[in-house]
This record gives C-alpha cells, sequence and structure tokens, in this order.
C-alpha cells in the first residue's frame, strides 16, 4: 500500500491507510524489505548525500498519462478517476473514451461531430455502448413456433437490433433479407433514445427492458406508427409481399395459403412486445466434417426456414431457429450418424426410389438391433468406427475401389448425384454431385407438433456450403446454404453452455 501511495505521490500528503493506522495506535512502522543486488565487494559503502528521489506518475507528461489510461479497459476507468483530482481530469480527456469506443465495439465513425450536439465520446461508451452491452449478439425472439433470429450489433453510433428473414422461397441461395426491428443511440447528454422500426411510418418511442440474464424485451410506445390506412387487408398484403415475394392470387395451392394466413394472423399481435432470448453461434472444429453454423433450408409449404448446423461428436445435430406449426422452434430438425456412411449405388439405379429406401432401412434395422443389444447388455465394446468419425477430406482406399466398380458413398472429389424419382424437391437447382452421404433420423409432426416422430433420411453433404436431407417418408428433398454472415458477441463461454442452451431451446417452445 505505502508503495502505492509513493507511486502516485500521495503517500506524504495523504499518506496511506494503514500509516495512519498505525500512528493512531502508536505502532511502529513495518520496514521494508529492499531489493539486494549481488556484486563485487568494493569496501564500506558511503552513506548517500541525501535520499532518492521518488517517482510518481503524477510527474508523467499529461499527453502520456492520456495514452497509458487510453489503453486500459473501459469498465476499470471510473475507479482509476476515483485516485487524485489529477487522473479525473484526465480520464475526461476524449481521446482515451474514442479509443475505447473503438477498440472494444469497433465504432469506427468520426466521433469529432458528436462535439455539434454537446455529447461526449464518454457519453456514447458510458450512456449507450456500456449500458447495452448485454443485449449485443444472437436472439431468437418469442414468436410461438415460428421464432426467428436477431442480431443486435453496434452500427456506427447506433445499436440495432436487425432481423434476419430468409431470401423468397425456394430461393435458399440468395443472401438474407435484414429488416430493422429497433435502435439506440444519443440525442442528447442526459440518456440514450430507444426508437421502435416496426411499420411503415418510421422510428417511433419505444422501451427496452432487460429482464433477466440472456434475455431482453421490447415495447412499442406508439403502436398506431404500425397501423395503415387500407387496414388489416393493406397490412395483410404488404407483409405478404415482404415474407413472400408474391400477391395471394399467385398461391394456388389452398393448403399453402391457410399456412400463410395462420403465420400473419399470429405473428401479427406480437408487433408491439416481444420477448428474446440468447443463442450461440455453433462452436467449430477443424475434427468436423464440415464448418459448423447456420443455414438456410427448404420445408415444403412452410417455405424456407433457419436451422443451426453443430457437431457433437459422431453426430451432426440441426436444430430449427425458425420453425412452423408442424415443427417449432428450438426443436431439433435432424440427427445425423457420422459413424454409418451410406454407399449410394450408382446414378441409374439411384433414380430407383425403391433401391435407396431398401438401403437406408437396412441400416435403420441394423441401428435398431444394436440398440436393443445395448440395452441388454449384450455389446462387449464400442465400435470401431465409433471412435473415428469420418473427415471431409478422407477417403479410404477401399471407398475408392468401390468407386471405380460405380459403387461409393463420395470420395472428396465427388461423385454423381440426382434424386431419385419421386422426391419432391422444393428447389430443382440443387448440386449434381456429391462428397458424402450419412444415414440420419428427421423430426416430422402433426399440426401443433402432435405426435412427433423420428423417421429415417439420408444427409447429402455436396459441399463446404451446402447439403441436403432426403424424409424417406414423405419423399421429400430438403437443400440446405450456409449464411455467409459473420455474427459478433455471439460465441459461447464453453461447450457446456452451448449445449444447455440447445436443451433449453427445446423448452421454449415444447
Amino acid at each position: 500500500m505505502a508503495v502505492c501511495a509513493r507511486l502516485c505521490a500521495v503517500g506524504s500528503a495523504r499518506g496511506c491507510r494503514l500509516r495512519q493506522q498505525q500512528h493512531q495506535h502508536g505502532e511502529a512502522e513495518p520496514e521494508e524489505e529492499e531489493e539486494r543486488i549481488e556484486g563485487p565487494d568494493l569496501g564500506p559503502a558511503e552513506p548517500p548525500s541525501s535520499p532518492p528521489p521518488r517517482r510518481s506518475l503524477l510527474q508523467l507528461p499529461p499527453e502520456l498519462l492520456v495514452e497509458i489510461f487510453a489503453s486500459l479497459p473501459g469498465p476499470e476507468l471510473p475507479n482509476l478517476a476515483q485516485v487524485c483530482k489529477k487522473f479525473r481530469q484526465i480520464l475526461s480527456t476524449d481521446t482515451i473514451w474514442r479509443r475505447r469506443c473503438r477498440e472494444e465495439y469497433g465504432v469506427c465513425e468520426n466521433l469529432r461531430k458528436l462535439e455539434i450536439t454537446g455529447v461526449s465520446c464518454r457519453d456514447v461508451y458510458v450512456k449507450l455502448l456500456h449500458r447495452y452491452r448485454h443485449i449485443l449478439g444472437l436472439w431468437q425472439p418469442d414468436i410461438g413456433p415460428y421464432g426467428g433470429l436477431l442480431n443486435v450489433v453496434v452500427d456506427g453510433l447506433f445499436i440495432i437490433g436487425w432481423m434476419y428473414l430468409p431470401p423468397h422461397d425456394p430461393h435458399v441461395d440468395e443472401p438474407m433479407r435484414l429488416k430493422p426491428l429497433f435502435r439506440i443511440h444519443l440525442m442528447e447528454r442526459k440518456a440514450a433514445t430507444v426508437e421502435c422500426m416496426y411499420g411503415h411510418k418510421g422510428p417511433h418511442n419505444g422501451h427496452i427492458q432487460i429482464v433477466k440474464k440472456d434475455e431482453f424485451s421490447t415495447k412499442c410506445n406508439q403502436t398506431d406508427y404500425h397501423r395503415m390506412s387500407g387496414g388489416r387487408q393493406e397490412e395483410f398484403r404488404t407483409w405478404l409481399r415482404e415474407e413472400w415475394g408474391r400477391t395471394l392470387e399467385d398461391i394456388f395451392h389452398e393448403h399453402m395459403q391457410e399456412l400463410i394466413l395462420m403465420k400473419f394472423i399470429y405473428t401479427s399481435q406480437y408487433d408491439n412486445c416481444l420477448t428474446y432470448r440468447r443463442i450461440y453461434h455453433p462452436p467449430c472444429s477443424s475434427e468436423d466434417l464440415l464448418q459448423a453454423g447456420l443455414f438456410k433450408g427448404t420445408y415444403g409449404s412452410h417455405g424456407l426456414e433457419i436451422i443451426m448446423l453443430s457437431f457433437h461428436g459422431t453426430s451432426a445435430k440441426g436444430t430449427k431457429l425458425t420453425g412452423d406449426p408442424n415443427v417449432p422452434a428450438g426443436q431439433q430438425t435432424m440427427d445425423v450418424d457420422l459413424t454409418r456412411r451410406v454407399q449410394l449405388p450408382d446414378l441409374e439405379r439411384l433414380r430407383n426410389f425403391e433401391v435407396l429406401s431398401r438401403i437406408i432401412l437396412e441400416i435403420q434395422e441394423q441401428v435398431h438391433r444394436e440398440q436393443q443389444q445395448d440395452e441388454l447388455g449384450e455389446v462387449d465394446g464400442v465400435r470401431q468406427d465409433m471412435r473415428n468419425p469420418p473427415k471431409l477430406e478422407a477417403a479410404s482406399e477401399e471407398e475408392e475401389g468401390e468407386s471405380a466398380e460405380g459403387e461409393s458413398g463420395g470420395s472428396a472429389t465427388g461423385q454423381p448425384f440426382e434424386l431419385p424419382m419421386g422426391v419432391m424437391a422444393r428447389n430443382e437447382e440443387y448440386p449434381r454431385t456429391c462428397k458424402m452421404c450419412f444415414y440420419g433420423t428427421g423430426l416430422i409432426a402433426g399440426h401443433g407438433f402432435t405426435s412427433p416422430e423420428r423417421t429415417p433420411g439420408v444427409f447429402i453433404l455436396f459441399d463446404e456450403d451446402r447439403f441436403g436431407f432426403i424424409w424417406l417418408e414423405l419423399k421429400s428433398f430438403s437443400l440446405y446454404s450456409r449464411i455467409r454472415d459473420t455474427f459478433q458477441n455471439a460465441e459461447a463461454p464453453s461447450r457446456e453452455a452451448f449445449d444447455d442452451m440447445l436443451k433449453s431451446m427445446q423448452s421454449w417452445t415444447t
């Protein structure tokens, strides 16, 4: 403590607490152990003529102190300001807070223009960025079975909540559509302003409340901004053009019309208040079959939906971020067994659905037999292939030989692929070569998530950014394409935290 006091040059003037307490109780001050440096014996040393000068941070030039303080984390600076009056004065320098805004939150805007409005860089850091730091990252809105994907980011001098919407069905390879739901910024020195961006009449008054850890809610205080002069009919037609890119007259399938109308009615009741729960980007590993991440995929009459592909040792799981009345958001849409490689037949026989179906059902029967053996305790050890899940680049000599004979599961260079006759595909522009195929199960259910059942299927890996899944029982094919956006503040603190999040997501919409 005494050393700290001398460093800041406040020991002689103010004294440290320990020294003051010792003087009050009449105790002797403990002697400080001096650092001893060994060297040649030069004889008795002469006593110094004067004590060595004390060194202090306060003796440094102010510009050097500004540079030192600017390199410290922003949350530590308020404590530093309590050391002395000079530190407090230096910490009011905007250069320090401008650097903190840039390094901690990526604000690259010219913050000097804030001087016109009387807002300082310190105000931006303390009242905007640091205050709302807990809502940055990825979130799933609580919109019943439909879910969604919200990305809250620092955008210039704003914090903006962007809702990620899939491209119009069935164009799965097109980029995501972004729609702002709210924004936060500083209009004056007093406090940050929250604005709702829903509707077509511009920003208006809103409110954000952090409910608890990893959960917050938004509320619109001027819902009249959401209404249109033409009433609900005009609102529905506008929503239909934005959501589906077409009019109701363009959709001839009655079942699809019912699903669209149902979604509009259900989601429109959440236009003034929403709750969001934090989600994480799936962790990635060099051992994974392909890079984990977020993908958009085709789901028949339900349109395009967003899923999260994650790897868990010998399995890959696809979890819905957006859902539908049959299988809601948060549920595991597919489970792929990476130890069960599917050897596809040649292209001519692959066109016959019965051939593929027989191959997959045989694997399913084998899985059931092994599960029964496990339950009866008749398995003596773990299968070798369970310990060594395949990699994308790996292709054994045996598989290469099979490829020459026309019966291969695919190698790193790919093999011809075509959907069997009778399998429905929303998007016919799927790749005509694939790298690997694996046995998996897909989740299907009735309306309202009734009678959910995992049914067999085939996971087809096309390349690093696209894969497909054939739902055997539905005779349906889903094509998935990677969402290429970069997401900040979305990394899970640990693998356990990510796994816990996946479990929680299933309970949110069940």
